[in-house]
């Protein structure tokens, strides 16, 4: 029996709308299948598409990563960055991301609705429809059974499957089982539809995944707060890299100034993954209020929490941080004494513990800006595993013939590390639909 299409891409989010769409190019027959109503996934709250400048850095902010995927995504960006401009989006020229990284703003709307364009016009594009099994024949993958937004069943088959279905943020089990027992209860950053389809699909079809305990890409956020899709950037407190960050015991527990998607991380394995955020008038001032990277507005954070949530205040001293209030179930005495010695420990230029390797000015300029944060989660890093070629790999570290994955439903990449999410949904969903070409090619 012939396929019914060359090639069959399980989640429209940037991953597979960017699979999608390239597999046209090459000429291939094309069907795209979503659960959600419309596509775009977390990609429609993206503004950047950035990673490290080159293997070097990379091996230096994620050396427990896979080397191989780690260069591939490296020596791709650039012709991500010109894949996404030959489409007619906006692409801009590359700034500095997080203290190291080199990042492009485009204009991600733009780019999902001309890949949706595309898709419609040359493909087919499915919404509302979940994919049941993956369609095995001889240890291949040769298609998937598809339940439609009216109930009725397809069979569809494929000499490529590609997965991008976005990772497993939005399912309770999934995060509690591989991130971490607390995970359900933090707040989700992310499209809510992200519920693990892609891992389960792999690993039914034999495929490998990841370690546990790889972490997870997310910010923090203020405690108390409901979030929104509006909230997604406006809510998470970048600032905190430049501020104190205290949990229950009014003690300092990671280094903050490593980047606040990692201290994120921490806070997650915290009592109750809870803490506290003190800021002085100087990183008010400077970060809190002024863009966390160029090309980004410029919003005063405090002021925005102030709107949501009252876990925050306004102290005038050092002193005046002791009059939390008791039912917060903080030791407020506790923790202005913490600030103290901070403060004692950076004037002098004595070793703290633990360290502050980007900024160890001591917050000496009243008033003081205290905010209770929670973690949120974006995207998990355990995943399935796939080779550089975005080939999903078996047990045995085995392509499995005829499937591929990329984005959010791998893993491998990232471990308690990051350094984008949206570049690699890029440049492994064109490796994978490159790849897929190359393998018809091949057979014909």
């Amino acid at each position: 029996m012939p396929d019914d299409v060359d090639v069959l891409v399980i989640g429209g989010g940037m991953a597979g709308l960017t699979a999608a769409v390239r597999s046209i190019k090459t000429g291939a027959r094309v069907l795209l299948v979503e659960s959600a109503t419309s596509v775009g996934g977390s990609a429609q709250y993206a503004g950047y598409v950035w990673t490290a400048p080159d293997r070097e850095t990379m091996a230096r902010v994620n050396p427990l990563g896979d080397k191989r995927l780690r260069n591939r995504l490296v020596d791709g960006l650039d012709d991500g960055v010109e894949w996404i401009r030959s489409l007619g989006v906006e692409c801009k020229d590359a700034v500095l991301m997080l203290g190291f990284g080199r990042g492009h703003q485009f204009d991600a709307p733009h780019y999902i609705d001309e890949c949706r364009r595309i898709i419609r016009a040359e493909g087919e594009l499915l919404t509302h429809t979940s994919t049941s099994a993956l369609v095995m024949d001889e240890g291949a993958v040769v298609g998937a059974g598809l339940v439609l937004a009216d109930g009725s069943r397809r069979t569809v088959r494929a000499s490529a499957t590609i997965l991008a279905t976005g990772g497993f943020q939005a399912d309770h089990d999934l995060v509690d089982r591989h991130i971490h027992p607390l995970a359900s209860t933090v707040e989700l950053r992310s499209n809510p539809m992200s519920r693990g389809d892609g891992l389960r699909l792999a690993q039914r079809a034999g495929a490998g995944t990841g370690k546990d305990g790889a972490g997870f890409y997310g910010h923090l956020v203020p405690a108390g707060v409901r979030l929104g899709d509006d909230d997604f950037v406006s809510l998470a407190l970048y600032y905190s890299e430049h501020a104190l960050l205290f949990n229950l015991a009014g003690e300092r527990f990671a280094d903050e100034t490593l980047g606040d998607h990692l201290t994120t991380m921490a806070l997650l394995e915290q009592p109750e993954a809870r803490g506290l955020l003190v800021a002085d008038a100087r990183v008010h001032r400077d970060w809190m209020s002024a863009q966390y990277v160029e090309g980004a507005p410029s919003t005063d954070k405090f002021a925005l929490a102030q709107k949501r949530t009252d876990r925050l205040g306004v102290a005038d001293s050092v002193e005046d941080l002791g009059l939390l209030p008791p039912e917060w179930g903080y030791d407020g005495e506790k923790l202005a004494r913490s600030v103290r010695t901070y403060n004692d420990q950076a004037a002098r230029g004595q070793p703290m513990v633990p360290g502050r390797a980007n900024d160890d000015s001591p917050l000496a300029e009243a008033p003081y800006y205290v905010v209770e944060v929670r973690p949120a989660i974006t995207f998990p890093f355990h995943g399935v595993l796939i080779d550089e070629e975005a080939r999903v790999l078996d047990r045995m570290s085995r392509p499995i013939p005829g499937l591929f994955a990329a984005g959010a439903d791998t893993g491998g990449l990232y471990y308690r590390s990051y350094a984008g999410g949206i570049a690699p949904a890029l440049v492994f969903g064109l490796t994978a639909a490159d790849r897929a070409a190359a393998d018809r090619a091949a057979t014909h």
